[in-house]
């Protein structure tokens, strides 16, 4: 009798992957595009206001960071707790959630309302650069607070069977600030023409209506829903295991997160030029990796919901598929990089020498999409979903603290080396960690951790 090339269970496997994937790439790719918007209408006015902008949001890149650990700790435990049916307790983490999340978008808003000069001299020596950062911070303020509720919302949404609602939800916010990006920068139709300030006041904005559409969406019915009973009592069990699992996620993303922010610290350093070059490249590179981040964080839920069931062997032979396709993803995002950059290059409004830098940047970019595609799926999708959430944090703090840190900084302070070199020496974190992730990986030590 002759085998299925294509059975039953890879149908399954491959609608619950994609089901989750789409939805999480996309929104991924919607988040990307608000950069995106903001560097093509301000590069539009000048090059200055590119960098300065790319400089000041280095302090959302932080502060989304710890959004990052926070969500990725309680998308382990939701995942769980959904697959074995338990909603009581993924509203008991909410609601405890919530309330972090909260404290810590409070110290953003008013670190940003109050000392944006101080934020941006971190990142730059150059005046113009500084005072332009100092506008743009004051506005966006604001939108720390929403997004540190929303993006809770939105994680709870997603990893209890709303993926594509809580798509809907971002994605739409984003589109909404792309209009508004345009609307208050150029200062169209009806609306004040504000510039940088406009950029970030189209942030706050979009970033309320996502608050309230999200807290919206809870109340319906059969959804997890923030209990004020929660908020003042919390289950010791349930915040050790949220602890547990999100202490080295949130380690890991910080040492990652303020290692890449050094980079552009370095690079802050090297001109305006190479500022704009950096900022352009980046932000093309988080859109076409948007399907690699997708592929981890959907990955990392089928994997959670197979652990919580206690199905340990389809957890394992979920994981080898995942591995697999991220190697296929990360080809692809590469191909399409390389095919992109003569468009990227000629709608880019930058001086000759930030266009060369550029070049030659996103030709690196597209070479290291198949390791940081392997690497997401791992480290940050299948291995957390185990609980295994302190390797990450190891690996980083080495591949970026020991090597690409201190020897991006002697390359561009010390041996003088050349832009491009010296942004080639800060991205070669993803190829020194890629062997240690795939022997990790090949150890399944992350099949073992699970919630008591």
């Amino acid at each position: 009798m002759k085998h299925k090339i294509w059975s039953d269970k890879d149908s399954v496997f491959y609608k619950k992957l994609f089901s989750l994937v789409l939805p999480i790439a996309f929104q991924q790719f919607m988040l990307a595009a608000v950069s995106a918007s903001d560097a093509l209408m301000l590069g539009f006015v000048n090059q200055d206001s590119l960098s300065s902008v790319s400089l000041a949001g280095q302090i959302t890149f932080v502060f989304n960071l710890f959004m990052g650990g926070l969500t990725m700790g309680t998308s382990i435990l939701a995942a769980q707790y959904y697959g074995k049916g338990d909603m009581i307790s993924i509203e008991k983490i909410f609601a405890y959630v919530i309330k972090v999340s909260f404290l810590i978008s409070a110290t953003f808003f008013l670190a940003a309302l109050f000392i944006p000069k101080t934020l941006m001299c971190i990142f730059t020596n150059e005046p113009q650069l500084i005072a332009s950062g100092i506008v743009y911070l004051r506005v966006v303020s604001l939108s720390y607070l929403f997004t540190g509720i929303s993006q809770i919302y939105l994680c709870i949404l997603k990893n209890t069977g709303c993926a594509v609602k809580s798509m809907v939800i971002g994605s739409t916010a984003v589109i909404i600030n792309i209009f508004l990006n345009a609307a208050l920068i150029y200062g169209l139709m009806f609306f004040p023409e504000m510039g940088i300030a406009g950029a970030a006041l189209a942030t706050s904005i979009s970033k309320l209506i996502e608050m309230g559409w999200a807290y919206m969406e809870s109340l319906r019915e059969k959804r997890a829903r923030l209990r004020i009973k929660y908020c003042f009592k919390t289950e010791k069990n349930l915040v050790q295991d949220y602890w547990k699992y999100t202490m080295p996620m949130l380690g890991d993303y910080l040492v990652w997160g303020c290692g890449f922010t050094t980079y552009s610290v370095i690079m802050g350093h090297l001109g305006s030029d190479a500022v704009a070059a950096n900022s352009i490249a980046n932000i093309v590179k988080n859109l076409i990796v948007s399907f690699c981040t997708g592929l981890g964080n959907g990955g990392g839920i089928i994997v959670g919901n197979e652990l919580g069931m206690g199905n340990l062997k389809q957890a394992k032979e979920y994981g080898s598929r995942l591995c697999k396709l991220a190697v296929i993803s990360g080809v692809l995002s590469g191909v399409v990089l390389t095919a992109l950059i003569p468009v990227i290059v000629k709608v880019t409004a930058l001086s000759l020498q930030a266009t060369g830098y550029l070049k030659w940047m996103l030709i690196l970019c597209a070479c290291y999409m198949v390791g940081k595609s392997i690497n997401m799926t791992t480290i940050a999708g299948i291995f957390p979903a185990g609980g295994d959430s302190g390797f990450g944090l190891i690996c980083d703090a080495v591949t970026m603290w020991v090597f690409a840190v201190p020897v991006g900084f002697f390359a561009a302070f010390v041996w003088n080396l050349p832009v491009v070199i010296v942004f080639l020496i800060i991205n070669l974190d993803e190829i020194v960690k890629l062997p240690a992730a795939i022997l990790h990986y090949r150890k399944y030590g992350w099949l073992k951790n699970l919630t008591r």
